[in-house]
């Protein structure tokens, strides 16, 4: 009974289809915008769109479609919302900006303590592998809108197969 009601729990299913489909467009957006491209986007934070903000308006409009403007859920929803969406393109953002800097003054660091070209390169390709700090962690506005906009679209879409399968 338990797993029958989850499969059906449309606010929810529309929230993690969001996540996961937002997850895995990062990779071929990236590959479109000639950034570094990799499968490991797909499990990362940061880049277009904004998983977070697409779960979470996902979430919002399935409450809207489902409850209606005047719910109490979709109070509660939006709330949280503007809490994720904030915190996404502010705290989360400043500490990947910090990271940036930190990790270029542990270079300029390092670099001042080697003496000759060899060693130089040696530490260029060992800090290509490996970075300290990460750096993508929040977001843009733009990522955060674009976020928005799936989320909503991946709700629409969901509530559509829903109805058409009969499980709403």
């Amino acid at each position: 009974m338990m797993s029958i009601s989850f499969l059906t729990n449309f606010p929810l299913i529309s929230a993690l289809t969001a996540i996961c489909f937002s997850q895995v467009v990062k990779v071929p957006i990236a590959f479109l915008l000639k950034k570094k491209t990799t499968w490991a986007l797909a499990a990362s934070t940061g880049g277009m769109p904004s998983s977070h903000s697409a779960s979470v308006t996902a979430l919002i409009a399935s409450l809207v479609i489902q409850h209606g403007w005047n719910s109490p859920l979709v109070a509660i929803a939006v709330t949280f919302g503007v809490i994720v969406m904030f915190d996404a393109m502010g705290v989360r953002r400043q500490s990947g900006e910090q990271g940036l800097v930190l990790n270029q003054l542990i270079i300029d660091l390092q670099n001042l303590k080697l003496k000759d070209q060899q060693a130089k390169e040696s530490l260029r390709r060992e800090q290509q592998k490996d970075k300290h700090i990460k750096e993508y962690l929040g977001h843009k506005p733009l990522e955060v809108l674009f976020g928005m906009v799936t989320g909503v679209c991946i709700a629409y879409f969901v509530h559509f197969l829903m109805s058409v399968f009969h499980v709403l």
